[in-house]
């Protein structure tokens, strides 16, 4: 029996626990709309979130990430989405900030299309285009895509948010 418990009734048992409760991780999310301008709206929205998360010394690698994956989105899959897109023409386009795990940010772009990213084998140095992935590549511990139902995509980049060594 508790002590806070009236005489004859059951005892609450408190557990006891050696870690604390573990929390949701933090997420964000912005629509897109496919329009040109979006790249720096998500770099925006970068900048605040990771700003509120006391992540701002993330924000050079996770800025240059998501204005990649936010421009293939917006050059590949928002033109081929046409017949998919909301009513007023816009593409459906969403980028997510997420914590997962203590140490990793996750930078997520989900469009439309169906036609998974492609990754240029080869590049020449002074081409303007196809050096998006790469970059990508290069920043993060981790990058990929995962195929949505019914339709569409997620291209996602790992970023770690421990201080660089």
């Amino acid at each position: 029996m508790t002590p806070d418990a009236p005489p004859g009734a059951p005892g609450r048992r408190h557990l006891a626990r050696s870690e604390p409760p573990r929390t949701s991780p933090r997420s964000a999310a912005l629509r897109l709309t496919g329009a040109e301008r979006d790249c720096g709206e998500a770099r925006d929205f970068v900048r605040r979130t990771l700003g509120d998360w006391a992540l701002d010394h993330c924000s050079a690698d996770a800025l240059m990430v998501v204005t990649e994956l936010a421009a293939n989105a917006v050059l590949h899959a928002a033109p081929d989405s046409a017949a998919h897109a909301p009513a007023r023409g816009e593409a459906e386009i969403w980028l997510r900030l997420s914590l997962r795990r203590p140490a990793h940010l996750v930078c997520a772009v989900t469009d439309p299309s169906d036609s998974p990213p492609v990754y240029p084998h080869t590049s020449d140095p002074l081409d303007e285009n196809g050096r998006g992935l790469r970059i990508i590549d290069a920043l993060s511990e981790h990058w990929g895509w995962t195929r949505r139902q019914p339709m569409g995509k997620t291209v996602w980049a790992m970023l770690p948010t421990g201080p660089r060594t």
